[in-house]
């Protein structure tokens, strides 16, 4: 249960700084995303070099960018969502191309890329895209916006873009030659370690959420892959067993389900836990789940209405007066704005000390390296892609970190088309990084969201309606299986939404008293429901997580 939820009067909540910069463990597959972007950078830039056209590389960046995107998604998901980025971020560039051919005037185009950053935004979170997020989109669209342009120019600028994206495309997918079932694999190691938690603190409220959280998670993964092979019912059972830990934390061996976790890490068989083997296919479900549509990302709109305007109003008004001081790039300060915000007020503070810690240390790197970029146009594109590969693998540990690698390498992007000065980079910069910063977080305090309390409510019910048909199941005689763990999937999913939910309202500011008390009863009724479901469907469940 979030520490952070009260009960009482509105009021204003602390802003967090202790703990806003300290660095955080990597991710299990932090290489990953960072050889991607360089496999996918690297080919269009040294050939643009080669031809001499490096002027055309804000272009071929758009889509490769793209291999950013995805790492965690099952290899038949990641397909599709990659293909969706692709085509988002050739979205977005092209209206940015067309309206830089029909106007120079700086207010229209600050304004055009202000909403781009809105709709980008709302469009990420809706579908649940994941990280970068629209932080990538909205830089990429903001930049295009004021590279001089002709509307005849713009189908070929486009095709650049989109042979770049097709080659993301491919660097993305190219991993699932060597480890098919490595993301699917990944998920269910995190779901039986978080279970292992649980079994060692059964009284650990967080725990528990954080574990049911991770076993949402592994059953989301491994029902968007497709055809059910072997080893993907292998994993489906170890995710069984991670329910069943957290059914009978006290009777399960935390050890044993460890050790299954890192039997995952590499690429041998899948464990076979004892007790389930294929008779785990009636029990599982998976295929009346694969039956279920998902929600439609438009439901998820009406909800994101304040963080849109608030991500439309905080990168107009930070373009704005990055005009009005007479910086020459006005859309650092609206992408800067646009990169702050998050889920609530206190998120987006943090993210905001983060990012403005992280580029003025980038922009101190960029003084250190512009000598050695600036030795010839090789150089440079060596310098892009060593800063793409440490943003990259610094960035999981902390925002501030990556950005330390970001900020340069955005630098030295404006060098490609040709030379500038390095004291006027750096003094735009700097001076954009704060007006962007201030700008943007004033923006988010101006737009309140009372719909975050509006959420808890929504999902407080959902809960109990779950929990209310699981138990009419679990009250019958003999409840059909497939009946059975629909309804405990969709109190699992409702028990998620409603901890995310408490959470992102617990860091709203000017918010309603919130019901802390009956979102800690109904997740406690939920687990509790929950458990009672994986005991009916497996009766011998302490048995086996002991063995």
């Amino acid at each position: 249960m979030s520490s952070a939820i009260r009960s009482g009067p509105s009021r204003t909540r602390r802003l967090p700084l202790a703990g806003v910069l300290r660095l955080g463990r990597p991710s299990d597959i932090w290489f990953k995303p960072a050889l991607s972007v360089v496999a996918a950078v690297a080919p269009p830039n040294l050939t643009l070099l080669a031809l001499g056209r490096l002027d055309l590389a804000m272009y071929t960046m758009a889509g490769s960018l793209c291999a950013l995107y995805a790492h965690n998604r099952p290899y038949a998901a990641r397909a599709r969502v990659l293909a969706r980025v692709v085509a988002g971020m050739l979205g977005g560039l092209g209206v940015a191309l067309v309206t830089a051919s029909l106007t120079t005037n700086a207010v229209v185009l600050v304004t055009v890329g202000a909403l781009l950053a809105a709709a980008q935004k709302a469009l990420c979170d809706a579908t649940r895209i994941g990280p970068p997020g629209h932080v990538v989109l909205a830089f990429i669209s903001s930049a295009s916006l004021f590279v001089p342009q002709s509307l005849g120019q713009v189908p070929g600028h486009l095709a650049l873009g989109a042979a770049a994206g097709a080659w993301a495309w491919i660097v993305g997918m190219a991993p699932g030659l060597l480890r098919p079932h490595g993301p699917e694999r990944r998920a269910t190691a995190h779901a039986l370690n978080a279970a292992a938690v649980v079994a060692e603190t059964p009284d650990d409220a967080r725990a528990r959420a954080a574990a049911a959280a991770a076993v949402h998670a592994a059953w989301q993964s491994l029902l968007s892959t497709g055809a059910r092979s072997a080893p993907r019912r292998a994993l489906e059972r170890l995710v069984v067993r991670a329910e069943v830990a957290l059914a009978a934390p006290a009777d399960t061996d935390a050890r044993r389900l460890r050790g299954w976790a890192r039997a995952l890490a590499g690429t041998g068989p899948v464990p076979d836990p004892d007790g389930l083997g294929d008779a785990a296919d009636e029990l599982l479900g998976v295929e009346t789940a694969l039956a279920l549509a998902e929600p439609s990302p438009l439901r998820r709109l009406g909800p994101l209405a304040p963080i849109a305007l608030r991500t439309a109003l905080g990168c107009a008004l930070a373009g704005y007066v990055a005009l009005a001081l007479g910086v020459g790039r006005p859309y650092w300060a609206l992408v800067t704005a646009a990169s702050l915000y998050q889920a609530n007020v206190s998120l987006t503070w943090s993210r905001g000390v983060q990012r403005v810690v992280g580029n003025l240390l980038g922009v101190l790197a960029f003084a250190v390296l512009a000598p050695l970029a600036h030795v010839g146009q090789a150089a440079l594109v060596l310098c892009c892609l060593a800063l793409n590969f440490g943003a990259e693998a610094l960035i999981g540990r902390n925002y501030w970190l990556g950005s330390v690698c970001v900020t340069p390498m955005a630098l030295l992007i404006t060098e490609f088309a040709r030379a500038q000065q390095p004291g006027e980079l750096i003094t735009d910069r700097v001076l954009d990084t704060l007006v962007g910063a201030l700008v943007g977080f004033a923006a988010a305090l101006a737009v309140t969201n009372r719909r975050a309390g509006d959420r808890i409510e929504r999902a407080l019910g959902a809960v109990d309606r779950a929990r209310e048909h699981a138990a009419g199941l679990l009250a019958e005689e003999r409840p059909a299986p497939e009946a059975l763990e629909s309804a405990r999937r969709g109190l699992s999913a409702a028990v998620v939404d409603l901890r995310a939910a408490a959470d992102a309202a617990a860091g709203e500011w000017w918010q309603r008293a919130l019901p802390e008390e009956r979102v800690m009863r109904a997740e406690q009724a939920g687990h509790r429901t929950l458990a009672a479901t994986v005991r009916r469907r497996e009766p011998h469940c302490g048995e086996d997580a002991r063995a």
